[in-house]
């Protein structure tokens, strides 16, 4: 599959999304707040507020929901969050890039180098994993939006770079840069996106053998489970 980097696409096929719900709404839910706390609060005016508020509604979080996430940007003003990178290695060596919004970095750190440590992994250094990745603007689409035909020739149209499609999305891939102006001219034929990030895609992918698979999966979980991460890449492939 396509974005064998984050680790969401492997969270999704081994089954795990409904039983993470209320987790992945916590999340979105932040992203919406702060998204709402640092720009404009219309969606029209702000693309990160709006981009967050579209993989609200992919991942199926109520209107309410994000509305009370809106609000919350104004009634706790004094609320302060941070966008922290973290980079390691994990079981097997895989290079690990993990993003958090935290309002305690000294927080987040003890507790993602303790499940680093305790993987038999070790967190290191910005800039010690990120070589072995490219940065790049992702866009996914749901497919049943629109054919595999229709949205090669739209994603050219946009000034893409590339377009994947596989079972359930496609992706939409352009310099980071650009993200927004493709988005903007997706939107002309699309009107909801399941996300729409900067992702770190690995330069050459690490094959898991079956025996380490199940190992590299609990530590992958294990950093899913803490609340301060949004989003985590690695160049581990699994098949």
């Amino acid at each position: 599959m396509a974005g064998h980097s984050h680790w969401a696409g492997i969270k999704h096929k081994k089954g795990k999304a409904d039983k993470l719900r209320s987790k992945i709404f916590s999340k979105l839910s932040k992203e919406i707040t702060v998204a709402a706390k640092v720009g404009e609060k219309d969606p029209a005016m702000n693309p990160r507020l709006r981009s967050a508020i579209q993989a609200a509604r992919s991942a199926n979080m109520p209107k309410d929901n994000i509305e009370r996430a809106i609000d919350k940007s104004s009634i706790n003003t004094e609320l302060s969050f941070e966008n922290i990178r973290y980079e390691g290695f994990g079981p097997d060596k895989v290079a690990v890039i993990i993003e958090a919004l935290t309002d305690n970095k000294n927080r987040t750190a003890s507790n993602i180098r303790t499940i680093f440590q305790k993987a038999g992994g070790n967190l290191g250094t910005q800039g010690s994993a990120s070589h072995n990745f490219t940065q790049l603007g992702v866009i996914k689409i749901d497919r049943k939006k629109i054919s595999d035909e229709d949205i090669l020739e739209l994603a050219i149209e946009a000034g893409a770079d590339e377009c994947k499609s596989n079972y359930d999305f496609h992706e939409v891939q352009c310099p980071k840069n650009e993200i927004y102006n493709v988005k903007k001219n997706l939107e002309k034929k699309i009107n909801d996106f399941i996300s729409t990030e900067i992702e770190w895609i690995p330069i050459n992918n690490i094959q898991i053998s079956q025996d380490k698979k199940d190992e590299l999966i609990k530590f992958f979980e294990n950093l899913e489970d803490n609340d301060d991460i949004q989003n985590i890449f690695t160049n581990a492939e699994f098949t």
